[in-house]
Order: C-alpha cells, then sequence, then structure tokens
C-alpha cells in the first residue's frame, strides 16, 4: 500500500539568517519537491526571519525536512499537518 501524501505548514525561525540562509536554502531546495509554497520575512531589528513553507509529501517526508532544518544551529522548525491525506 503506497504511502499518502498529506498537505501541511513547516513554520521555521531563523537567528542570525544571514550566517545560516544559505545552509537552509540549500537544504530547502534539496526537498523542493515537496514544496508548494514559500513566505519568508525578516526581522531585522530583531536579526532574525521567519519562513514558512506549504508542503504536500508523506508524514515521513516532511518529518525528515523538519527535523534537518531543525538540525541546523540557529534554526526552530515545527510542521503540522492536515489529519486527512
Amino acid at each position: 500500500m503506497p504511502l499518502e501524501k498529506r498537505i501541511g505548514v513547516i513554520a521555521i525561525i531563523l537567528e542570525n539568517p544571514k550566517e545560516i540562509q544559505g545552509r537552509v536554502n540549500s537544504l530547502i531546495s534539496e526537498f523542493g519537491g515537496l514544496i508548494t509554497g514559500r513566505m519568508g520575512i525578516p526581522n531585522h531589528e530583531r536579526n532574525m526571519g521567519v519562513l514558512s513553507l506549504i508542503v504536500e509529501g508523506t508524514e515521513d517526508e516532511i518529518n525528515t525536512l523538519t527535523g534537518k532544518l531543525g538540525n541546523i544551529h540557529g534554526v526552530n522548525a515545527k510542521a503540522t499537518m492536515a489529519k486527512q491525506s
């Protein structure tokens, strides 16, 4: 039985974004097949950035991307997914 694809959102907060945005963007590109939308908002006053990714993939694929993002120092990433596939 094939794994069901789900719609989800990954919220990402970057601390010191200029130092880590290259690694984050590279990882997002690696998983580009999952991403259907992206929005990024910089907060220069706090030296932070906020990204949201709209994704569609299996639960494992979405969790893998979220985990890899969260393993980058200075990145906090959390995912939420629709209950239905």
